[in-house]
Formats: C-alpha cells, sequence, structure tokens
C-alpha cells in the first residue's frame, strides 16, 4: 500500500485494516503522533488527513487513498508554525504527552476558520484532552496563532 506522507509517497506492507498511528510510528519512525486511548477519544493521535484533523488511532490505512497524511513533524519544516510558536509563548505544555494532538487540531481548525469564536474554538477542540489541565493556555495560544496568521 502507499501512503503520502509529509509529500513524500512510501510504500509499505501492512494489513488494510492497521490504524494510520501504527503504520506512522512502527513503519514510517514518525513518533511525534502519540498512542492514547486507541480508540479516538483523547486526541493524542491527531493528524491530518487532507488537512483535516483526524484521530488515526481508530483510522484504518485503508481509508487514505490517495490523501495526504500530514504529522507533527511535518506541520512546518522548522517547528515556526503560527501555532508552535503561541504554544512557546503561552508556556501551554506541562507533560506534553498531548501537545501534538492539541497542535494538529488547532492548526487545522485555523485553516478552515482564520478567526474563531471561544465557541468554535471549544467545539474543536473538544476531542482533545489535556490531563494537565492547560486549556485556558491552549485558548489563548490559538487565538494568538489566528492573529499572528491573519
Amino acid at each position: 500500500m502507499h501512503i503520502k506522507n509529509q509529500r513524500k509517497k512510501k510504500q509499505v506492507d501492512v494489513a488494510e485494516n492497521t490504524p494510520i498511528l501504527w503504520v506512522l510510528r512502527d513503519h514510517l519512525d514518525l513518533v511525534g503522533t502519540k498512542f492514547g486511548c486507541g480508540i479516538g477519544q483523547c486526541g493524542a493521535c491527531t493528524i491530518h488527513l487532507d488537512g483535516i484533523a483526524i484521530k488515526s488511532c481508530s483510522t484504518p490505512v485503508s481509508s487514505v487513498g490517495d490523501k495526504a497524511i500530514t504529522t507533527i513533524e511535518g506541520l512546518s519544516e522548522k517547528g515556526d508554525h503560527p501555532v508552535q510558536h503561541a504554544w512557546i509563548e503561552h508556556d501551554v505544555a506541562q507533560c506534553g504527552y498531548c501537545q501534538a494532538g492539541q497542535i494538529m487540531s488547532a492548526a487545522s481548525l485555523l485553516n478552515e476558520k482564520p478567526n474563531p469564536t471561544d465557541m468554535e474554538i471549544d467545539t474543536a477542540m473538544n476531542g482533545n484532552i489535556c490531563r494537565c489541565g492547560t486549556y485556558i493556555r491552549i485558548k489563548k495560544a490559538i487565538k494568538t496563532a489566528a492573529t499572528a496568521s491573519s
């Protein structure tokens, strides 16, 4: 099976029902995407599929087709995406485990809605759990990234 990741097409030999998460981590050595729950509820495994945030732990690789996969490693070449800058500015991360998924969800939101309302931020980020409870800083960082991107 061929998958297009970070603008490069790669051949992987996996079962069609293998979750994208495990293809990324075990076959492509892209370990920035984390395993959290395995049932698509915590958001630690969030990636972009053609720019849309999805939960990679519950999405089979067979559903990818010709769609482009972007992981946290491919969000920006130098880690300089506006969301990443805002995360640092607002000191969002504590343990950091959920942050790749949080950043990917936030980046997808800002691609779709460059100036989201508080409700739109809450709705978009609802599928991402932060056990450290940095939700207020996450929202502030998203607003800062929106301002920086506009």
